[in-house]
């Protein structure tokens, strides 16, 4: 199968789907907050962490003995994916507690889990 079978070489317009599509395109706005929502989940770290608050909230301290990482460097990736409403926090006392803002960030990371699991085995 060579590269090239996956081009198309021909010049025709469908203008039925187009238009239909034209017609429901998103805002703009829309796709680079999207876009920016998935960078954001695209480093190892925060998706460990994202992984980890979807099992139930944690400390800093506790993420950070969990991943063997610096709580300076937690609290840094902690502080993005907050700024970011994938995360929100609560105080107790002294401590703050992370969890995944609601079930929508819940579902994003369980279906991607589920996706990648599906295609290889991940699993321990």
């Amino acid at each position: 199968m060579s590269k090239n079978e996956f081009i198309c070489d021909c010049n025709v317009i469908h203008p039925n789907i187009v238009n239909k599509i034209s017609k429901i395109m998103l805002n703009n706005d829309l796709f680079y907050n999207m876009a920016d929502f998935y960078k954001i989940l695209g480093d190892t770290t925060r998706m460990k962490i994202l992984y980890a608050l979807d099992q139930c909230e944690m400390c800093v301290c506790d993420i950070a003995n969990l991943l063997s990482m610096s709580k300076s460097s937690i609290s840094h990736q902690l502080s993005t994916l907050r700024r970011s409403g994938i995360i929100r926090c609560r105080k107790e006392g002294k401590e703050v507690y992370y969890m995944l803002d609601d079930n929508h960030v819940k579902k994003v990371i369980e279906i991607g889990i589920e996706h990648l699991e599906h295609k290889e085995n991940y699993k321990k």
